[in-house]
Formats: structure tokens, C-alpha cells, sequence
């Protein structure tokens, strides 16, 4: 009786899954028919929203605001010792001991504790670890063993042993470390959420349907948009370089550029393509066999129930890494007043202002608090220095805060649970972020110099 009552509640929860993708689906097409068209794959009207009104920041002394802040790096880089590789070493054990307690209980029975420790150790691997380590962070700290190096950190075999994730090491590496920080804010950054999110923004969707679609895609981000869309940036660069440079040489379409529903890497779904094939073989398929084949396994000496219970804790525990990454992630450049960039930067010290107009910080409490956002509460210090370890950006951020003051540079620090709620805004359709055109403040500035 309970199994029939089951059955049925899952071809009701199917059914409805299917209509509300029908009615997405049907959305997306009819907002690509009425748009302006004919264009080129370039500029897709039905996915990108004109520039708003010009937010400026032409007023900001670049030139006093760019020799402070590389003063302060250069004496940050300076004082490069020891204690970044403690602290480091600490928020590795951390994250190490809440995997471990939650597999400690996680046999006894499926519960959600266990996978909340669990889903703590894994975004902490990622944010804690990874992020810092792949960024270059500890390769001029003296004494950084070779396991700490980005040359040598999730290189190969040893991605299982650093990082095991959905998400390929050296994809990430490019599609983060390069087109992302390096592009924040613009158009060929990958990750601007306001662009990536047109399709639930638009006012024709059904606020519920709204919600759905955010609900499955939180739970699920990291196999369905960040592994896919990495390495469909890395192989891009690959063919790139492969080609070589000259009149022959392929033009291939940008990440701003590319043709996509959301983003690039959707086409990877389907595994009918080479690429497609390689998402599947070297994302998907080894970290489900790790997380979800090996880990259970090793329980099965414990009996079945064990393995069962240890099999769907992780499932909890993968889900709630994905929602909580992606709630310490995604507010990091979206909200109302965080800028967004028409055009790209010129210079280290427009570079430090868009990165720091276009970033927020969060509250933090002490090293915890730092330790369960994954010193994404210092997102405005690491984009200005993405390649210092993360303790110094504790220790930047009262200095960075008083230097934007001084010349009047945005500087925006709130809790947390205040910028998911401006994310929210934005993702909903019932906020957009300012637009700066960067042309404009740089003629704005021509004409203001004497």
C-alpha cells in the first residue's frame, strides 16, 4: 500500500515536472519569436537587457586610488609567512573533521545532520582549499609544501585525493580564475548571474514556475551549470591554441558571445557531441562512482542498511552543498547597488575599481563564520588580490575599506542573509544592478582633466 501511494506520488511530482519545462520551454520560444530579430548569435535581444540609465564612477581619482591599493599589496605580499600556511592547514582539518563526523553517523541511519557536516566538508574542500590554492595563493609563501602549489593541487590522480568534485580542476582554472575575474561585472564574465538569469527575471513567468526553476537548479548547480560550463570554456581555449594565430585561425564565439538559452556549456548536456561525451566521462561519471559508488561501499561491511543509509545521507548532503554554496556565491556580485560594466577596463586601477564596485562583502564574526562562508565574506579583497592566501584578506579589508573612502569608491559590506535577499531581487525580476559604461567615465574624466 505504501509502495502504490509512493508510485503515485512520484508520477504526480514527474507530471508536474514535465509540465512546468513544457511551459518553460514554451516561454523561451515565444520570447526569442517576438524579439528583434534578425541578429547575429552575438547579440541575442530576447536574452540580453539594454544598458540602463549610466551609473558613473568617473569622480574617483584613479590614479591616488590605484597607487594606494598597490602599496598596501605590495606590503601584504611582504608579510607572506607561516602563519597563511597554519591557516590554511587549519581550515583543511576543519572541513576534513566534518566530512569525517558526519560519515561517523551517517551509517546509523539517513539523517540530515550527518549530511549537513558532510555537505560542510565539501564546500569547504572547494572554498576553503581549492578556491585559494588554484588561485596561486600559497606559491610565494615560503616553505608552501608541494601539495599546497596550484602547479600540483588537483593535478591528475591526485584530483580525488584534493578535490573531488564535479567540476574539473583545470576547467575551473580557466573559466574562474581567468574569464571570470578578470571580466567581473562585464559582459564575457560566465558567471554574471543578472545576464544568466533573463529567463526567470522576465515578468512573463509565473512567479511559482519562477521558483521551481530556482528551487532545481540551487540544488543542482555545480554537475548542471559549473562543470558544464567550465569545460566548455576550457575546450574552447583548446582549440584556440590548438589553431594557432593568423588569418587562418577559427574565430570561435566568446563566452559573452556564444549562443546559449543560459549559458555556453548547456550544449554539453547532450552526449551526443565529443564535448558533450567528455562532460559525462569527466565530470559526471567519476564523481558519482566516488561519492556515491566508493564512499557507500565501504560501509557495506557494517551490512546493507548501512550502505543504504550511508547512500542517501550523501544524496541529502550533495543537495545541501549545492544550496549553500550557491547562497555564498551567487550574492557575491548581484544586487541593486552592486555595478554591473559596459565595456572592459584599462589600466590596474580601473581593474581595481570595477572589482570592487561590482563586489560585496559580508559580515563576519570571527574565524567560524569565515571558515562556513568560505572567506567569500572578503570577495572584494580577493578580486583586488586573487593571488594572496585567504588569511590576508582578513587582514585587508579594514585597510581596503578605509582607502575606497577616502576617494569615494563604493565599498558595500552587509550580512549575509540581507544579499541573498537582494539576490532574490535581481534573480526574480524586481531589481536590476546599476550600469556603468566605462567609455563614457573614461571620456567624463578626459574632460575634467585640466
Amino acid at each position: 500500500m505504501l509502495a502504490t501511494a509512493m508510485k503515485k506520488i512520484a508520477a504526480g511530482l514527474n507530471g508536474a515536472l514535465n509540465h512546468a519545462i513544457a511551459i518553460t520551454l514554451r516561454i523561451a520560444y515565444r520570447m526569442r519569436m517576438t524579439a528583434p530579430a534578425p541578429a547575429p548569435a552575438s547579440r541575442q535581444p530576447w536574452r540580453e537587457e539594454p544598458p540602463a540609465l549610466h551609473s558613473s564612477l568617473a569622480a574617483v581619482d584613479l590614479r591616488s586610488f590605484g597607487a594606494e591599493l598597490d602599496a598596501l599589496h605590495a606590503r601584504l605580499k611582504a608579510e607572506l609567512g607561516v602563519e597563511d600556511l597554519v591557516h590554511l592547514a587549519r581550515m583543511a582539518r576543519w572541513g576534513r573533521l566534518c566530512t569525517l563526523l558526519g560519515y561517523a553517523s551517517a551509517w546509523l541511519f539517513p539523517n540530515p545532520l550527518a549530511a549537513l557536516l558532510i555537505a560542510q566538508g565539501i564546500t569547504a574542500r572547494w572554498g576553503n582549499v581549492a578556491h585559494h590554492v588554484l588561485h596561486r595563493g600559497y606559491d610565494a609563501v615560503p616553505g608552501c609544501p608541494p601539495r599546497w602549489r596550484s602547479g600540483v593541487f588537483a593535478r591528475g590522480w591526485r584530483r580525488f585525493l584534493d578535490w573531488p568534485d564535479w567540476i574539473i580542476p583545470e576547467a575551473w582554472c580557466h573559466e574562474h580564475n581567468q574569464l571570470h575575474h578578470y571580466h567581473t561585472g562585464q559582459r564575457e564574465d560566465p558567471d554574471l548571474v543578472e545576464r544568466n538569469a533573463w529567463l526567470i527575471r522576465a515578468q512573463r513567468v509565473p512567479r511559482p514556475l519562477k521558483w521551481l526553476m530556482l528551487g532545481v537548479f540551487m540544488l543542482s548547480w555545480k554537475a548542471l551549470y559549473y562543470a558544464p560550463n567550465t569545460l566548455w570554456t576550457l575546450r574552447r581555449s583548446q582549440r584556440l591554441r590548438a589553431a594557432g594565430r593568423g588569418d587562418r585561425a577559427p574565430r570561435l564565439a566568446t563566452p559573452g558571445e556564444a549562443w546559449r538559452i543560459v549559458v555556453p556549456g548547456e550544449r554539453l548536456l547532450w552526449p551526443g557531441s565529443r564535448d558533450g561525451l567528455a562532460y559525462y566521462l569527466g565530470c559526471l561519471l567519476p564523481y558519482t562512482l566516488f561519492r556515491f559508488g566508493l564512499v557507500p561501499a565501504l560501509f557495506l561491511p557494517l551490512g546493507t542498511w548501512a550502505w543504504l543509509s550511508v547512500l542517501l545521507t550523501s544524496l541529502m548532503a550533495e543537495a545541501m552543498a549545492n544550496l549553500w554554496s550557491f547562497l555564498i556565491i551567487a550574492p557575491n556580485h548581484t544586487g541593486d547597488d552592486l555595478h554591473r560594466f559596459d565595456g572592459g577596463t584599462r589600466g590596474r586601477a580601473e581593474f581595481y575599481l570595477q572589482q570592487v564596485s561590482g563586489s560585496v562583502n559580508y559580515t563576519s564574526r570571527g574565524p567560524v563564520s569565515d571558515f562556513l562562508m568560505c572567506h567569500l565574506n572578503y570577495q572584494i579583497e580577493h578580486h583586488l588580490w586573487p593571488d594572496l592566501p585567504a588569511l590576508k584578506y582578513r587582514e585587508a579589508a579594514p585597510e581596503v575599506r578605509r582607502i575606497c573612502e577616502r576617494h569615494g569608491v563604493p565599498y558595500v559590506e552587509e550580512s549575509l542573509w540581507r544579499r541573498i535577499g537582494k539576490l532574490f531581487a535581481i534573480l526574480l525580476g524586481d531589481g536590476s544592478m546599476r550600469r556603468t559604461d566605462m567609455q563614457q567615465d573614461r571620456a567624463m574624466r578626459d574632460l575634467a582633466r585640466p
